[in-house]
């Protein structure tokens, strides 16, 4: 296969490699194996969110329900603070040995910490290696989703041909609120089913056992994965002995792109953590809603949300991943106020107008950031760079999202926070589409164009 120079158009001219076919049952194969990998890992961080209070109760001293509302979302941070060292592990890694074999990893890594969060002692039990028990096994489920995203995005998005890349790409987060539909179900099905001690007392555990079988079927489909063709043409380029390449030229090589992509995480993973996982616990700690109800909302949000993300992801191969992307900014710039008085209001009717609409609006980043995030990179760095990018900002500011918005709320007593931090990071995010170079239909710099 021809060298492959950094391309901006899919048309070919006097020079260029000729396109490349991709085997559509490889495609697909490919596409639902990541997807349905990422469902399950989502499912097993999820769970942690959706059962939040009930954590509180179980590894913390006893005290306010803020205090343990905050030491629990202190441990799901705490998660995040290892990320960017997940990514500088596997990131390179993956552009060394092949994505397929790092994806494998990370799903045994990530299994193994969710199992054995279901098998650590209460407070009450051991005292304190309770909660620091949790932390560990916490740390060992950031460690691997540092190598998660940017490995799984990376793999569809260099199997797609290049005019169906965000459709295609779509599909990977249609997995991810598959796997949190299926934590939320479970863990409002506890709720339902058990009283607040046997929860407390058991039946916490339930979610979090089920990992272990769940990652073995995940570490399965991710065993049948082959690797790239990307991929696979760089490694042929270099004929196996290609050097290690350097962090500083995964980092600053790619500076200008790695800010871009610290911007769209930004507002793509706060607004995803304030919806999916933080909000369950506002309705509940914060405006005293029924937990049940509280979750069935969310629940129901976010099966609206699968059903419009791959027509969306399609949307975004036709107009353009920046114009999808900046239409999600300006929403949440202007509506997350409205969307958040209605959710205050009260009522059944008006928390899930509020919340359907924040759904719909996140919808814009996770159709089109699968696509668009490894677009921002050359093959030969992809994992790493996107990597570093991706963990770096998710730590930063994703998953502190609900520790934050919590203390900001406690310190203030305003309960319009979620609104304000969600502008904020909107704002940030228009910002950086300002700045994007626009990919669809155009094959990923450093590959040939595919078809």
């Amino acid at each position: 296969m021809p060298s492959a120079p950094t391309l901006s158009h899919p048309v070919r001219t006097p020079g260029t490699p000729e396109a490349v076919a991709v085997d559509p049952a490889l495609v697909k194969r490919a596409v639902k194996a990541a997807a349905l990998g990422n469902a399950m890992e989502w499912f097993d961080f999820g769970v942690y969110s959706y059962i939040a209070v009930t954590l509180g109760k179980v590894f913390f001293p006893s005290g306010s329900a803020t205090a343990q509302l905050l030491s629990t979302f202190g441990a799901f941070a705490a998660a995040f603070l290892v990320r960017p060292l997940g990514g500088l592990v596997f990131g390179p890694l993956g552009d060394r040995v092949g994505r397929q074999k790092v994806l494998a990893v990370t799903m045994i890594m990530m299994a193994a910490g969710t199992f054995a969060i279901g098998l650590i002692p209460s407070y009450a039990t051991i005292g304190v290696g309770a909660p620091l028990l949790l932390l560990a096994a916490r740390l060992v489920q950031g460690f691997s989703t540092g190598g998660e995203y940017a490995g799984a995005s990376t793999f569809i998005a260099e199997y797609s041909p290049d005019k169906k890349r965000g459709f295609l790409g779509s599909w990977l987060e249609f997995g991810t609120l598959a796997g949190y539909i299926a934590g939320a179900g479970l863990v409002t099905l506890l709720t339902a089913l058990l009283s607040t001690e046997d929860l407390v007392s058991w039946g916490w555990r339930i979610p979090f056992l089920i990992a272990g079988p769940m990652g073995v079927v995940g570490l399965y489909l991710r065993l049948r994965l082959e690797e790239t063709p990307a991929f696979a043409a760089e490694a042929e380029k270099a004929e196996a002995s290609r050097p290690k390449v350097p962090l500083r030229e995964m980092i600053t090589g790619q500076w200008r792109a790695l800010l871009l992509c610290v911007g769209l995480v930004l507002v793509f993973n706060v607004t995803d953590y304030m919806l999916l996982s933080y909000m369950p616990s506002y309705l509940t700690s914060e405006l005293e809603y029924d937990e049940t109800h509280g979750l069935l909302v969310v629940l129901a949000v976010m099966a609206l949300m699968m059903v419009v993300q791959p027509f969306a992801g399609a949307l975004s191969d036709r107009v353009g991943r920046r114009p999808v992307i900046a239409a999600g900014c300006a929403g949440f710039l202007f509506l997350s106020v409205p969307a958040l008085l209605l959710v205050r209001q009260g009522s059944l009717f008006a928390i899930a107008l509020g919340m359907g609409a924040l759904g719909l609006l996140l919808v814009c980043f996770t159709a089109a950031m699968p696509s668009a995030l490894p677009a921002l990179f050359p093959t030969r760095v992809r994992y790493g760079s996107l990597s570093v990018g991706f963990n770096v900002s998710v730590s930063l500011f994703g998953g502190t999202t609900p520790l934050v918005v919590t203390a900001l709320i406690g310190a203030t007593g305003n309960m319009m926070m979620p609104a304000y931090y969600m502008m904020a990071a909107a704002v940030i995010g228009g910002v950086a589409v300002w700045f994007m170079t626009e990919s669809a239909g155009r094959p990923l710099p450093g590959s040939p164009p595919q078809r």
